[in-house]
């Protein structure tokens, strides 16, 4: 499971989180969601270990981050919102070192790759270099490089981008098999309809605090509206995308030329 537990955290004199507290359960999709900036990629480093918090505590599988650093990165995957990869390595040789960096037997590798590489058609590419690869093709290496190792914690923060339809619909039928498996899944996404159908449970942050959790449909419910995008909208304070619209087109038509 994952818990999180009075997060805090600063960049200088910005207070990026205050004092956050949550869980996921295993068998649990748990979708964190907020507008740019309101401490959502900041929460998952803290909870992947990249950067320290200011102050809390947070577990993965029961291991605390601060003082199992080593143990605990054996125990999650995590899809980061901008990845980076060796690029003068082939596919091959680059999740060949993702395996080896888990300490993954040589046949578990062999068997375990070649499964994942054709569950993403991927096995035509596999030996070329990932400086050839456009975004999406990237974007599935990293998918298959957070669950080579089969963690029981997943992390995934906007996995979904620049890949195809086909590609989005094996990853989106993939994520319900591992919940079903009893997986940990935090899923970080913009994209609010696909949260909308896949996740248990969600939070909604913003300006580095919790202002919303349960499930879609008691989201849109305590907010008076009739889905998860006009909920999100209204309680992030965004404005009203159809009058705003016809405002900017009005002014457009009566710009001077």
């Amino acid at each position: 499971m994952i818990s999180a537990q009075n997060l805090e955290k600063f960049f200088g004199d910005k207070q990026a989180l205050k004092k956050i507290t949550f869980s996921v359960q295993p068998g649990e999709i748990l979708g964190f969601l907020g507008p740019n900036g309101a401490g959502k990629t900041t929460t998952v480093k803290i909870l992947t270990g990249l950067i320290p918090a200011t102050s809390g505590s947070a577990e993965i599988a029961g291991l605390s981050i601060d003082r199992e650093p080593v143990a605990v990165k054996k125990k999650f995957g995590y899809i980061p919102e901008s990845g980076a990869l060796f690029e003068s390595l082939t596919a091959w040789e680059y999740l060949e070192l993702i395996a080896d960096l888990h300490h993954l037997p040589r046949a578990t590798f062999q068997q375990r790759v070649q499964d994942l590489l054709g569950l993403f058609n991927m096995q035509e590419d596999c030996h070329s270099r990932l400086s050839g690869f456009s975004k999406g093709m990237k974007q599935k290496i990293l998918i298959i490089a957070a669950l080579l190792h089969n963690p029981e914690v997943l992390f995934f923060d906007e996995p979904l981008n620049g890949v195809d339809a086909n590609t989005a619909l094996v990853f989106k039928t993939l994520l319900k098999q591992l919940r079903e498996q009893g997986k940990t899944i935090l899923f970080c996404s913009h994209i609010l309809e696909v949260v909308e159908r896949l996740c248990t449970r969600i939070i909604i942050i913003n300006d580095g605090q919790i202002i919303a959790q349960g499930t879609p449909k008691s989201i849109a419910e305590q907010t008076g509206r009739q889905t998860l995008e006009l909920a999100f909208n209204a309680l992030t304070g965004g404005s009203d995308a159809e009058q705003k619209t016809v405002d900017f087109l009005s002014a457009l038509r009566e710009a001077p030329e």
